[in-house]
């Protein structure tokens, strides 16, 4: 039976954590604080210690101090544990070795109830790439499978149909003009800023995006932002005022 979705609780200050990718100090540093974490999705792969990562995650969720959005490599090495048809690299196979079966089984579990994005008033988290589909309702709860549509935006952003040198589809950040003005979305899965810095860039509506994914397992590091908790009148989804 899979256990609800987790939620963003009332009245708490957040840290907003991008792309962690096995980093497991980094992420040790970045969780040692009293702010509620909201991990933008990709804990795994590239880095030394996906296991310790995951391990120090799921402590979070189970004091109350934590959740991960969905990421596309989280979903790819819960696919590929389940015996569905992945794209396979050194990455994967390294992270899945480190992994023993308790280890295995509480990231199937947790993988199934991941939210894809999460709302909180005019803040929108997550991993990929944004859709205004997501300002109408919450993110449903995805099989463990490959994604289609909004759900598809959200793992992987929004592809340009090319196909870049590396072999992966060239993404583009058209998405961003369609944030509507007072949203802010906070957004990992793609490396842009070019100074290690959180990138924000501004939607022609007045809408703006902050990407946090800066390296981390892949020889940048990790970066997160602290957020101060919404006022009550806030918390109305930003659709609805």
């Amino acid at each position: 039976m899979v256990e609800a979705p987790l939620s963003i609780p009332e009245s708490r200050p957040l840290r907003v954590v991008g792309d962690v990718h096995g980093d497991v100090s980094a992420f040790a540093y970045a969780t040692d604080t009293d702010r509620f974490l909201i991990q933008l999705g990709d804990l795994v792969d590239y880095g030394p210690d996906s296991a310790g990562v995951l391990r120090r995650m799921f402590d979070l969720i189970d004091q109350g101090r934590g959740l991960f959005l969905l990421g596309n490599h989280d979903l790819k090495l819960a696919r590929f544990l389940l015996g569905q048809k992945v794209r396979s690299n050194a990455e994967l196979i390294a992270t899945r070795k480190q992994m023993d079966d308790a280890l295995r089984e509480r990231f199937l579990a947790e993988v199934a109830r991941a939210p894809l994005w999460l709302q909180d008033g005019p803040r929108l988290f997550i991993h990929a790439g944004f859709h205004t589909d997501m300002l109408l309702g919450p993110s449903p709860q995805m099989e463990i499978g490959r994604a289609v549509g909004v759900n598809a935006r959200a793992l992987f952003g929004e592809p340009t149909g090319m196909t870049q040198m590396d072999g992966f589809p060239e993404r583009s950040l058209r998405w961003v003009h369609r944030i509507p003005p007072g949203v802010t979305v906070y957004v990992g899965h793609d490396r842009r800023s070019q100074d290690g810095r959180p990138l924000e860039q501004w939607s022609r509506a007045g809408g703006r995006a902050i990407f946090l994914d800066t390296g981390a397992g892949k020889g940048g590091h990790l970066s997160w932002i602290d957020l101060p908790p919404l006022e009550s009148d806030m918390r109305v989804p930003a659709s609805f005022r």
